[in-house]
């Protein structure tokens, strides 16, 4: 046997790094370790030696003691040879390895080594495990004889014979066993001792191999196994070479063989043609960033194995691993290849040429827009939820602008394709119609000149067909959107026919196939004859010759089988002439690819060739961010641009392990393969239970070092300072301790105190110091920093480690202080890095406390820390805690405390939904989409009567219940009542309940109408209601309280009081308070700068709330600039790229030397006029940036190479972070929508919090749901608040009306969960706020209304309609979008009634004006509706006491969100419509076409969801004055 592996040859250091999916740690402690299962029982440590026992298996960590505890008395002395189970390879970092990565680097073994036979000994059999040891010299494989590999591993010390593998490292040791076993079937075929023929051919050879390997799990068919074996050529070939060395005369000379000469070099030619087609679609391969694997250049063998060039050695087994990923993705089984879901097979473009014109251009002389213009690039989405439309006037080319056809496109998006098409058309809103087969000249209702935008597509991802009765549809996607195709180009129409007809003839045949009884007893070569005897008439006609039908029909089978794929009887679909297509179509030896189903990336940029070519519709494409140098080199140095440091296997699955396998995958083996045990997630406490720490049976010398300074509460004596074994550990220091897991790192607490208890031990009282790769940030933490937490504990002395080299960091903080900051940080980061390459210890800091429980960063309490006193503030927090969780009854018993609020008799309050009946309002309609808020209840409203004390014997001790007398709302009497009247009214009855305390939510007030305050706010965030009426609950009537009923109001307070955090009196999940708040003067107002402003929703919440003044904005879109310009006059407005401008700014402060721009964002700020440039801000003018940039996410890159980089570098979040870099403002909030804290694995969200937390701002995060706050729409958005180191953090506003969505979390570390807000789905202080609340006052308008100014005609009735109007005399932009004649059919026969949509149209046929048949039910619809959820909502209206949809920024019928239609009218909403429904006042203008008025509110922030976040800053800014003044 050859054996493998250079033991002197100098190795290459590999990268550590995060694990992919089979690759995982064995060194501990390592945070991946958590991940690892080494099937371990618990351990009980022995103090006599140094072997760890087990119930069942020893554990030792010296090989040399192994190999001792397993000899036997036969194994031979001078070499030693074991028996290797659950083993791993791995390199020195713990990363699992193959094994041919002992070419490249050092190979550790742990594993359970046994002895060298079977043994009666049941001890020894058990085996001993030894971990991580070696290293390995080499490798080799035995068994070619017997025919059956063997594998062997072998130290300095012994020779290891691999049974299993440990169940992480099964899928990399199978692949390795594969190649073994194909090298020892290719030896059994050619070696003359085995009875083989050395003189046989390839392709003998190759089915030989097939034969012995095709019942591989790993392979669906031969031609997989073929593949294979290629692969592998060269492998196989060194390894068969490799025994020439032994091999007597008279035996095989392998390495001379000319198939197996050839098989090398069919691999070599393989890798050749890879090279030549260019970089794969996942990147350039980039090796440590020394260099890449040169185009067109081979691997060769002398190249790999004489160590002539590593880079090169290490990309061939890199590619050898991506190989393997590949070939182990789970699969779909299936009868034949062809017919599998995981698997498209090209066709031959030789083959189709002669049914296709000859090669042409296209050209044109329109204008064209990008098709990114009219969609939001940037987010990861599933394919069906895209935007649908029309694509008329079309044709499809390449990169060269050569017409193409679409058959060469797979129908399902695929790994490696090598087919890039793009295309031109006329859009429009798909509007459901399709091709008639009698009629391929035209698309049915398509005029010559379709009323649409003349655009270009990016690149073409997939397309399909749809077919029914006598209508043809093909549709096509991009990453944008799906496009149902109408007529072609006239010149692009003979490159479209043989696609119609190959669908034709799919029809054809299948009308065969229902003719028969049986379809089975129609076979292929029937079908083939009855094909050439049709009609020349016959569209479906291809020839009188039945072989060159055959050839037809196999060489476009794939639009064939497309055809039957789609009909919805399966016994047709299931025919053999099905399954024969597919064994000819495999014949053929087309090209296989694998289809991949997952999210798709939207991206900002179109690689179409018109995008190059004048006219330019638009200036917008995607230029590079200006950046700081700060968020330069920590966005660059997250993405490796100058060091790439990762193991072969996270590159690899990096770049080809990010597709969501589609369902249903291969299943077998699920109990062998061992998978991570993912942990559920849970929710975050407020204290958590503190860490288990290991003991230390080390003695040592351990003494006070100084004086007493005082004592404890409990009088303990207390010290300063201490030395344990030699080292001195003080107060305000951090020491070291054991965690008893061994899959975390040893902890780090901070010293707040030591003393010495009554039983004379020395003690130490410490706060955990969290790594910052243990918080939310991951892997995007610097790993020096620590944070300091509320998680605390007391240990002894004896207990610790060690100490660390700790200081706290406190610097000066402002933008003058920035450049000084910037130099002492690279200072500091050069001294870093001198320690680490002196393998000095890491000397860590801290600047901000992390507290998970409040979902953010914050501030050192430095006057609270590390004083010694005994005193320790998260113990105070916890005793805090803890207390306010305690419902206790006063002694008086006439009021009790629970969660921190006081309730007294006569006290307002309210009651969980659930404690009371429901009366009055029944409503038993099922929900439906956008109708989650129906059946949800506001809190009742109770007044408190009295407590009475339980004084049962098996009650508990002080255990109680309160009576209490209910308020009846307007809701519960009826709908129209809800409608009618004051949302903040309440009705007196003499109905009664008596309740658990734990029932109550919290305190209201209950006034006199006249008592209200003078002036209410919308949205609300008072706890006030008033009552003037008396409700009847046992006949349901209402009238004026009786004067005999003396109702105790609430005391008025002063109405200018504010409540501190979530509200006065109001159960929380932070503490409860009043403050006192003068209105924030006008001089005091944030100067605020708005950057990606839109038309103004941020800005305009925000200074109703009185706390922002928005003197600059930066919105790119003119129409969107303008609209902020009519709303906001007394801002200046750049409608410009906000590249462009921070350049300028940065050019004006003179600091042009720290601005990373590129030459456009130079030039264009140059042209930049003088009176704009003058009113450009400088830092120190701007006390608040807010903003929601477009992120695109850049998930499923390469965070490895350049390429990646410069992708990233285009993340308009980069700029604007740098915007906060360069102004160092006081605040700063970022929104953005939901899955920004999720997409690309959450490291766009942690690498911007990192990046604020570097300028060393307090940060703050969480998801809100902007319908409770005060709108009738669903709308989530996430949320960053920054603020500086002396300013006070906002909270988060408190939900303030009931809606149906659940908590809304975001993923911390170790599986925990944050939740900015509670869930209000079981209860709120006020209602949902509905349709008709909304817009139930506005005129009727009809179909396509375009008149902008029109008369209310009727007074507001809602409470909502009341505060959105104003003042408003006349009613402008109720205004709708056109539906055509088919669809404002349809529109009109959906029933006026809840929940009605597509679903409810009748199945007819319906005449339009040009005399056209049309279904009235969109073909697609019905046809496709299992794969999309029923296509619910499509063409669906509102519901008057629902909710609207999130708002689009193009609202029609087949849109994303298709509830668009009127709940009464026969329209689509309008745009004044939709502004109400995102909590725009009636006064609020919109600039444009209806196009971009729409497109202006789909994007804006609801202003009531930004006029709460307002208010939340407003309490900040107050509370921080008044601690300022206080003496």
């Amino acid at each position: 046997m050859e054996k493998n592996g250079k033991s002197k040859q100098k190795k290459r250091s590999l990268p550590e790094s995060k694990e992919s999916d089979d690759v995982s740690r064995t060194t501990r402690p390592r945070r991946a370790a958590a991940c690892t299962d080494f099937k371990e029982k618990s351990l009980r440590f022995s103090e006599k030696s140094d072997t760890i026992e087990t119930k069942k298996q020893q554990v030792v960590e010296d090989e040399f003691l192994a190999l001792g505890l397993t000899t036997l008395p036969s194994d031979d002395p001078s070499r030693s040879t074991r028996r290797l189970t659950d083993f791993i390879l791995h390199d020195s970092h713990g990363v699992s390895q193959p094994v041919e990565m002992l070419e490249i680097t050092d190979i550790f073994i742990s594993g359970v080594i046994l002895p060298s036979d079977e043994c009666s000994d049941k001890d020894k059999e058990k085996g001993v495990r030894c971990q991580s040891f070696g290293r390995v010299e080499h490798w080799s494989i035995s068994g070619y004889e017997d025919g059956s590999p063997v594998i062997w591993i072998s130290t300095e010390l012994a020779d290891y014979d691999c049974r299993k593998p440990n169940a992480s490292y099964k899928k990399i040791y199978d692949y390795f066993f594969l190649k073994a076993c194909a090298s020892i079937a290719v030896y059994k075929r050619l070696s003359k001792s085995a009875g083989g023929d050395p003189d046989t051919s390839l392709e003998e050879l190759l089915a030989a191999v097939v034969r012995s390997m095709i019942d591989s799990k790993y392979f669906s068919s031969s031609a997989a196994v073929q593949d294979f074996v290629i692969v592998q050529g060269e492998f196989i070939y060194n390894q068969l070479a490799g025994l020439d060395e032994t091999a007597k005369k008279h035996e095989t000379n392998f390495a001379e063989i000319p198939v197996l000469v050839i098989l090398r070099d069919e691999n070599s030619r393989l890798d050749k043609a890879v090279q030549m087609e260019g970089n794969p679609s996942n990147g350039s391969l980039r090796i440590d960033g020394v260099s890449q694997v040169a185009e067109g250049e081979t691997l060769t063998t002398d190249q790999l194995v004489d160590g002539a060039d590593e880079d090169r050695r290490y990309a061939k087994l890199l590619q050898d691993e991506e190989y393997r990923k590949s070939m182990q993705r789970p699969r779909k089984n299936s009868s034949t290849a062809s017919a599998s879901k995981n698997v498209y097979i090209k066709i031959d473009e030789d083959e189709i040429a002669n049914d296709y014109p000859l090669p042409s251009y296209y050209k044109t002389s329109k204008e064209e827009t990008d098709e990114l213009l009219l969609s939001d690039a940037g987010y990861e989405v599933d394919p069906d939820d895209l935007p649908r439309r029309t694509l008329h006037n079309w044709a499809l080319y390449n990169s060269d602008s050569r017409l193409i056809s679409l058959e060469l496109l797979p129908t399902k998006a695929c790994d490696n394709m090598d087919v890039t098409i793009f295309g031109s058309g006329v859009v429009t809103d798909d509007d459901g119609i399709w091709f008639s087969l009698d009629d391929t000249g035209s698309a049915m209702g398509s005029g010559s000149d379709p009323d649409g935008m003349n655009i270009f597509l990016s690149q073409i991802k997939e397309w399909m067909i749809e077919f029914g009765g006598e209508f043809i549809g093909i549709s096509l996607r991009t990453d944008m959107a799906w496009y149902r195709l109408g007529k072609p180009l006239k010149h692009y129409a003979p490159w479209f026919e043989p696609v119609l007809k190959s669908a034709r003839v799919g029809i054809s045949i299948i009308t065969l196939l229902e003719d028969e009884t049986r379809v089975a007893k129609l076979l292929f070569p029937e079908i083939m004859k009855r094909l050439s005897v049709v009609q020349k008439t016959d569209k479906a006609y291809i020839s009188s010759d039945s072989r060159t039908v055959e050839r037809y029909v196999v060489a476009h089978g794939q639009i064939i089988s497309l055809v039957f794929g789609v009909y919805p009887k399966e016994k047709i679909r299931r025919s053999p002439f099905v399954t024969e297509l597919a064994s000819k179509m495999e014949q053929r030896n087309h090209t296989r690819w694998n289809i991949k189903k997952k999210k798709i990336l939207q991206k900002g940029l179109n690689l179409n060739p018109r995008a190059a070519m004048a006219p330019v519709v638009s200036k917008r494409k995607a230029m590079r961010a200006t950046t700081t140098c700060l968020i330069n080199r920590i966005w660059g140095e997250y993405f490796s641009i100058d060091s790439p440091e990762d193991s072969l296997q996270e590159i690899a699955a990096e770049n080809g392990e990010e597709e969501i396998e589609e369902e249903g995958g291969n299943e077998e083996d699920d109990n062998e393969d061992a998978e991570d045990t993912v942990p559920e997630p849970v929710e975050v406490q407020k204290s958590r239970t503190p860490k288990k720490i290991r003991g230390s049976s080390e003695e040592m010398e351990i003494k006070w070092d100084g004086v007493i300074l005082g004592k404890t509460s409990a009088g303990e004596p207390l010290y300063g300072q201490a030395l344990v074994g030699g080292e001195v550990v003080a107060v305000g220091g951090a020491v070291i301790l054991e965690i008893d897991d061994p899959n975390e790192f040893p902890a780090i607490y901070f010293v707040e105190y030591m003393f010495e208890s009554s039983d004379h031990c020395k003690m130490l009282h410490g706060r955990l110091l969290q790594r910052g790769s243990e918080t939310v940030l991951g892997n995007a933490a610097n790993e020096r920093e620590l944070f300091l937490t509320n998680e605390c504990m007391t240990v002894q002395l004896k207990d610790l480690k060690g100490t660390v080299s700790f200081k706290i960091r406190s610097r000066p903080w402002g933008h003058q202080y920035r450049k000084e900051s910037i130099t002492e940080d690279k200072l500091d980061r050069a001294r870093a890095k001198e320690r680490k390459a002196k393998d000095l210890p890491i000397e860590y800091f801290c600047k901000s406390l992390y507290s998970p429980e409040r979902g953010g960063f914050f501030s050192l309490p430095l006057n609270d820390i590390g004083r010694g006193s005994g005193f320790c503030n998260s113990c105070k927090i916890r005793e805090d805690e803890d207390e306010r969780a305690k419902i206790k009854l006063n002694v008086s018993k006439t009021g009790f405390s629970s969660n921190g609020i006081e309730y007294s008799a006569e006290d307002f309050v309210y009651v969980n939904p659930n404690f009371i009946t429901i009366d009055g309002l029944k409503d038993s309609r099922s929900s439906f989409k956008s109708g989650q808020n129906i059946g949800l209840r506001a809190f009742v409203i109770c007044q408190l009567l009295e407590i009475i004390p339980n004084e049962s014997k098996k009650a508990e001790l002080g255990s109680f219940e309160v009576k209490v007398r209910r308020f009846y709302r307007p809701e519960d009497v009826s709908e129209d009542k809800a409608y009618t009247s004051d949302i903040q009214e309440v009705y007196y009855s003499q109905d009664t309940n008596v309740l658990l305390p734990g029932a109550l939510e919290g305190k209201c007030e209950v006034r006199k109408k006249i008592d209200m305050p003078l002036r209410r706010e919308y949205p609300i965030s008072d706890h006030i209601f008033f009552c003037e009426l008396f409700y009847d609950s046992s006949n349901g009537s209402l009238k004026q309280l009786p004067a005999n009923m003396k109702l105790k109001f609430s005391t008025i307070k002063d109405d200018t009081l504010l409540r501190k955090k979530k509200g006065k009196g109001v159960e929380s999940e932070t503490d409860s308070g009043i403050v006192k708040p003068d209105e924030v003067p006008k001089e005091m107002r944030l100067a605020t700068l708005d950057i990606f402003a839109g038309c103004g929703g941020l800005s305009h919440g925000l200074k109703m709330a009185g706390v922002s003044d928005t003197k600059w904005a930066i919105e790119y879109e003119e129409p969107a600039g303008q609209a902020f310009r009519q709303n906001h006059p007394e801002s200046t407005v750049f409608v410009d790229n906000c590249n462009v401008i921070l350049r300028a700014i940065m050019e004006k402060g003179g600091d042009q030397d720290e601005c990373i721009s590129t030459k456009e964002a130079n030039e264009l700020a140059a042209k930049l006029n003088e009176d704009q440039k003058s009113t450009l801000p400088l830092p120190g003018q701007v006390d608040f940036i807010n903003g929601g940039p477009p992120c695109q996410g850049f998930s499923g890159m390469n965070r490895f190479n350049e390429s990646s980089w410069s992708k990233v570098q285009c993340e308009m979040i980069l700029a604007f972070l740098s915007f906060a870099d360069y102004f160092r403002p006081r605040y700063f909030l970022l929104e953005n929508v939901r899955t920004f804290v999720s997409f690309n694995k959450g490291q766009t969200f942690q690498l911007t919090v990192a990046s604020l937390l570097e300028m060393g701002y307090q940060v703050r995060f969480g998801i809100l749901e902007a319908g409770a706050y005060g709108i009738s729409q669903a709308r989530k958005r996430a949320f960053i608040w920054a603020a500086a180191p002396e300013e006070v953090l906002p909270e988060w506003p408190e939900p303030m009306h009931v809606f149906g969505v659940p908590k809304l979390n975001i993923s911390l570390s170790r599986g925990l969960l944050y939740s900015a807000v509670r869930s209000t789905a079981l209860g709120a202080p006020f209602r949902s706020i509905t349709v008709r609340d909304t817009i139930g006052d506005l005129p009727t308008v009809e179909n396509g209304d375009s008149k902008t100014n029109k008369e209310y005609q009727a007074d507001p009735v809602s409470w909502y309609q009341k505060e959105i109007r104003g003042s408003m005399i006349a009613l402008t932009d109720h205004i709708c979008k056109g539906m055509n004649e088919l669809n404002l059919i349809r529109c009109k026969k959906i029933p006026k009634r809840p929940g009605a949509d597509w679903r409810n149209l009748p199945e007819e046929k319906v005449k339009l004006s040009n005399g056209q048949l049309e279904d009235l039910i969109p073909w697609c619809l019905p046809n496709t509706a299992k794969r999309h959820n029923q296509w619910k909502g499509l063409y669906g209206r509102l519901d008057w006491q629902g909710n609207f949809p999130t708002s689009v920024t193009d609202p029609q019928p087949m849109g994303k969100v298709g509830m668009c239609f009127h709940p009464e009218q026969d329209r689509i909403v309008t745009v004044r419509e939709c502004a109400r429904s995102q909590g725009f006042p009636d006064n609020y203008e919109f600039a444009g076409n209806i196009i971009h008025k729409h497109r202006q509110i789909g994007n804006a922030v609801p202003p009531p969801l930004a006029f709460a976040l307002g208010r939340k800053l407003k309490e900040a800014l107050l509370l921080k004055n008044s601690l300022q003044h206080q003496p």
